[in-house]
């Protein structure tokens, strides 16, 4: 209410600029609602005033505001892409952080460039396990591999340790597609590089999903290896971290590992002898 407030006196006809950057933060905090909220009514507003503002928030004129909003943008059309079915969304998203990736480049802005990368990783890996094939997958892990370069655990720990999860998602998810044991290793790694620092004192939410994640991967890994023990740990970690996410109120993902459970005990069952 307050930026359409400030909307009415502040006209892209008096002020172009500040109409933009007040356009821009409309989007901000209709997207925090949209997040909040189900339905898209609201990111499907956040997406037009994102727009709004680039109408005049231009590459030519502000580019890094207009790779901010780029940015911002592309967030907005993920979560949606989250939300609906098809791809058209998300391909819209990758579009749109790799259009604010030719201004927020690792030279000139790198914790900003890492934090696109990461999100364009997001995209790419929503992408990549709604399709067949891997490439997206492939591409999501260049991405999160590109974020951590300046996403590092010494400068930014907690988002060096989620972009380290979402690496390990990518990586889990390449693996179940791909023969083998090699990328379901590199998933393992991944979490528990994650968990170095998403420890359960500091983060217990996040370290649950990173200990569910990792334990979906440990699952997968035990069935191809044959190793009952690895089965067993993992199907473990699985209902330990249903159980933090109930207690901890975050009830859809308790439900996801919940229904991970019986996969995990019917491996460990078909590998005792």
């Amino acid at each position: 209410a307050a930026y359409e407030a400030a909307l009415t006196e502040w006209t892209r006809e008096r002020v172009p600029l500040d109409w933009a950057a007040t356009q821009n933060n409309l989007g901000t905090a209709l997207q925090s609602l949209g997040e909040r909220e189900s339905g898209t009514a609201k990111l499907e507003q956040a997406v037009a005033a994102y727009q709004a503002a680039l109408t005049e928030w231009t590459r030519e004129r502000v580019p890094l505001d207009w790779a901010m909003t780029q940015n911002n943008l592309g967030t907005a059309l993920a979560t949606l892409g989250e939300r609906e079915s098809g791809t058209a969304r998300l391909e819209q998203a990758v579009a749109a952080f790799e259009a604010a990736l030719t201004e927020r480049t690792r030279e000139r802005v790198p914790l900003d460039w890492a934090m696109t990368q990461m999100n364009l990783g997001n995209a790419l890996s929503s992408l990549g396990q709604r399709e067949s094939g891997t490439l997206r997958l492939e591409q999501a892990v260049a991405a999160y591999a590109a974020a951590l370069t300046e996403r590092t655990r010494e400068r930014v720990p907690l988002d060096w340790a989620m972009t380290q999860n979402n690496l390990g998602t990518a990586l889990a998810t390449l693996g179940e597609r791909e023969s083998g044991t090699a990328k379901l290793e590199q998933a393992v790694a991944a979490f528990q590089a994650a968990l170095t620092e998403r420890t359960r004192e500091r983060v217990p939410l996040d370290w649950a999903m990173s200990t569910g994640n990792q334990g979906e991967a440990l699952s997968l890994l035990a069935e191809r290896t044959g190793d009952l023990a690895m089965a067993e740990a993992a199907l473990a970690q699985i209902r330990i971290a249903g159980q933090v996410m109930r207690d901890g109120g975050h009830d859809p993902f308790a439900d996801y590992y919940a229904g991970q459970v019986p996969l995990a005990e019917a491996r460990v069952a078909a590998l005792r002898p």
